[in-house]
């Protein structure tokens, strides 16, 4: 990949020998840019990659353990309600912080949650509970993340990139998708899920190690960022005000809010209904999910080539419409590949749905506010969410 321009962030120190003489200038350089970037998503493809492996296995121990999708669907209400309800406040952190430190924040609360899962597991004292409580703890910790990456990213490669980037991320989270569950399938077999879970903490490790050697530029101060100074309380709220008094960013906004409402209901359903039809066959889960990671996949790829199309809002009706009509059909669907064909053709555009709608916000947004616009568009984006997936458990 070429490396842009300002690939390296250079700075000069000052040493003294211990002979007294001159000081030396030390240089030093940390990758920043696109060159930055992709070390921050090579670390995210392990720390995704570890992650998926472990949330397929734990569901398939709770589904194994229960035969009840409310227990699946409470695991996820548990780790997503804490994240909406700390957003408004991550988001003006965000923006008060360093970025790359609240990155790596989130990284560790992720690692802390999965520790006490392992050695619960390995003890033989895990409980559906358990899962419950760690959900909540990442959850909270979690908040941190889709404000902070976003904004790191505005601030790190240029706006002709943004598409490309989006799709990149893309690429790392279904490529995840593709390979996990067949991985985990296999592994659980051979090193259990304890062996798993200890690997998703490598991943995590290796995330962090990512962050470290790069170099995250804290955005410039604008005229729009210092009026929006002030407490914690009055700058939570300032996104909220930001995106209503933007009309048209507010419209976008309300249509991934009805996705979201309506999209989970599908997707927590979606685990239980394949173990249910196939006799609790991990390999037709694991068939179905990696139908699912290479639709993602293959669309981040092209929209990492691509970059989108220029009118960005065409992106996202287009997109939606797909994937609308993939979802119907995976109700259609009786086999394990019919499900994988339904599922590969409604995740194939989430990419470009997707990226499209960030270039708008990057591109729209102050580098220095996105942190808490961010974060109020992810709360309202994302707030129908736990309420579909106990839906989806209680009317099953």
């Amino acid at each position: 990949m070429r490396i842009c321009k300002h690939a390296f962030d250079v700075r000069k120190d000052k040493a003294t020998n211990q002979l007294g003489e001159e000081p030396q200038i030390i240089q030093r350089t940390r990758p920043t840019g696109m060159a930055g970037f992709t070390i921050i998503w090579i670390g995210q493809v392990f720390s995704l990659l570890g992650t998926s492996m472990t949330g397929f296995a734990l569901t398939i121990w709770v589904y194994q353990i229960t035969h009840q999708v409310t227990a699946l669907a409470l695991v996820g209400f548990f780790t997503f309600a804490p994240t909406l309800l700390i957003t408004p406040f991550a988001g003006a952190l965000v923006d008060r912080w360093n970025r790359k430190f609240v990155m790596m924040l989130s990284d560790l609360g992720a690692i802390t949650s999965t520790i006490v899962v392992l050695l619960l597991f390995s003890t033989g004292n895990l409980q559906i509970w358990h899962l419950y409580a760690t959900g909540a703890f990442s959850g909270a910790l979690g908040a941190f993340q889709f404000p902070a990456y976003s904004a790191a990213v505005t601030t790190m490669v240029s706006k002709k990139q943004y598409g490309r980037a989006s799709g990149m991320l893309s690429t790392a989270q279904f490529a995840s998708n593709i390979f996990a569950p067949a991985l985990a399938a296999v592994f659980l077999s051979v090193i259990g899920i304890a062996g798993i879970l200890a690997f998703d903490v490598f991943t995590f490790l290796v995330a962090i190690g990512a962050l470290l050697l790069v170099h995250v530029p804290q955005p410039a101060a604008t005229q729009e960022g210092q009026k929006s100074r002030g407490s914690l309380w009055k700058e939570s709220a300032y996104g909220f005000r930001y995106i209503y008094r933007r009309k048209s960013l507010f419209a976008i906004l309300l249509i991934f809010f009805c996705v979201n409402l309506l999209a989970p209901f599908a997707f927590t359903l979606l685990a239980p209904m394949v173990l249910a039809r196939t006799g609790d066959d991990p390999k037709a889960l694991g068939m179905v999910q990696s139908a699912l990671g290479i639709g993602g996949l293959v669309g981040g790829i092209v929209l990492s080539i691509w970059g989108g199309p220029k009118r960005r809002i065409h992106g996202i009706l287009i997109g939606l419409i797909l994937a609308t009509m993939g979802i119907m059909l995976i109700g259609l669907g009786q086999t394990p590949l019919l499900w994988s064909l339904a599922i590969f053709f409604a995740i194939l555009s989430v990419p470009i749905i997707n990226g499209s709608s960030q270039a708008i916000w990057q591109s729209k947004v102050a580098p220095d506010v996105q942190g808490r616009v961010f974060a109020a568009r992810g709360m309202i984006a994302q707030i129908g969410a736990p309420v579909s997936m106990l839906l989806a458990g209680a009317f099953s």
